[in-house]
């Protein structure tokens, strides 16, 4: 009977020890899942962050052109008069809007955009109905 003991007491060391290693083996597969996650996420938002610039860069870029445009406009319009007057308003106004996207960026332009609908729910509830309404129907022919 102690051959049969002393067997039994080698076998559940055995398992012990098999139970600690694949105990060991969790845990080191739980960090290394955890270190990966964090990797990943890391370059997910660094890539986020680089669309993001890119898009602020775009923006900036489509700001300078179209305050080349209010210059353009301005240089080639009447002066003088009331036809004059207006031409000028408008390509101070063309321009006054190039340089607001080219400072404020698609960043900025949406950060502002969100702020007028946050003081404005209800006009903009209104308008963005009114647009998938004239879309629609126009998708529909």
């Amino acid at each position: 009977m102690s051959n049969s003991n002393s067997t039994s007491g080698v076998d559940q060391a055995n398992w012990d020890r098999a139970a600690g290693h694949a105990q060991e083996a969790v845990v080191s597969a739980g960090t290394m899942a955890c270190h990966i996650g964090s990797a990943v996420g890391a370059m997910a938002s660094q890539a986020a962050c680089e669309v993001g610039k890119t898009a602020d860069d775009l923006t900036a870029c489509a700001g300078v052109g179209i305050q080349g445009l209010g210059d353009r406009l301005s240089k080639n319009v009447p002066q003088d008069g009331m036809l004059g007057n207006a031409s000028q308003a408008i390509a101070r106004t063309i321009k006054g809007s190039g340089e607001y996207v080219e400072g404020a960026k698609l960043s900025g332009m949406t950060e502002d955009v969100a702020h007028v609908i946050r003081r404005n729910p209800i006009t903009a509830i209104l308008i963005a109905t009114g647009l998938g309404w004239f879309v629609g129907h126009k998708l529909r022919g």
